[in-house]
Order: structure tokens, then sequence, then C-alpha cells
């Protein structure tokens, strides 16, 4: 069940390095709120399965509940609720609004993921 694999820590990392540039870097209304969101989970895919060895579906579906569980506690203002609103780590991590679009961009991300993992993500995944 654990192991390290070389080539989904590689892409999750190079994600992490996109994502932390559209933080610091854009600020419009398309790549920032919504290909951000999309990313995201792509990125937590990886990293996952950099460390654990599980079938697709598993992953995706734990993605999909903790995405949709950060999102709810969106909702339920936690960063206000737990007196994070002056940490910029906190908003940044845990965001600040509820967006129903947001939902929408997690399962685009994750279907992104299943095409890829069915058709070719796994053998240029190994050829990193």
């Amino acid at each position: 069940m654990f192991t390290f694999n070389k080539n989904y820590f590689t892409v999750a990392i190079l994600l992490f390095v996109i994502e932390v540039l559209i933080a610091v870097f854009v600020h419009d209304s398309f790549v920032r709120p919504y290909l951000g969101d999309v990313l995201i989970v792509i990125l937590i895919y990886c990293f996952i399965k950099s460390f654990l060895k599980l079938a697709v579906v598993p992953v995706v579906l734990f993605v999909l509940a903790f995405s949709f569980t950060i999102e709810y506690l969106q909702y339920l203002d936690i960063v206000h609720t737990l007196h994070l609103e002056n940490s910029k780590i906190a908003r940044t991590i845990l965001g600040t609004s509820f967006s129903w679009i947001d939902l929408l961009t997690y399962l685009i991300g994750l279907l992104i993921v299943m095409l890829l993992e069915k058709y070719g993500l796994k053998k240029d995944l190994n050829t990193i």
C-alpha cells in the first residue's frame, strides 16, 4: 500500500509550483478562480498517488469528498469562525467564499484525472 512514485510526485511538485505562481502573480477572473481549482484537485490526487498504491477511483472519490468538505467549510465561514481572518495562509488554503462553480471545477479536474489515467497518463508518467 505504501510506496513512493517519483512520477506522480514530480507532477504534484510541478502543479504546486504552478499553483503558487497563479496565487502570487495571476489576479484575473478565470485562471485564478477556475483553472486553479481544476489544478488543485489534480495536485492532491497526484500527491496521494505519490505515496499510496491505490486504485484510481477510491483516490478520486477521496479527493472529491475532501474538496467538497473544504468548500462546505467555506460555506460555514470557517476562517472567521476559527478567528483566522488575519492569516493569509489560512485564507489561501481554506478559502473564504463558497461557490457552487468551485464544486463543478473540482469535478472537471477529477474527470481530467480519470480520463488521463484511463487513456495514457500512466504510460506517460512511466517515461518521465
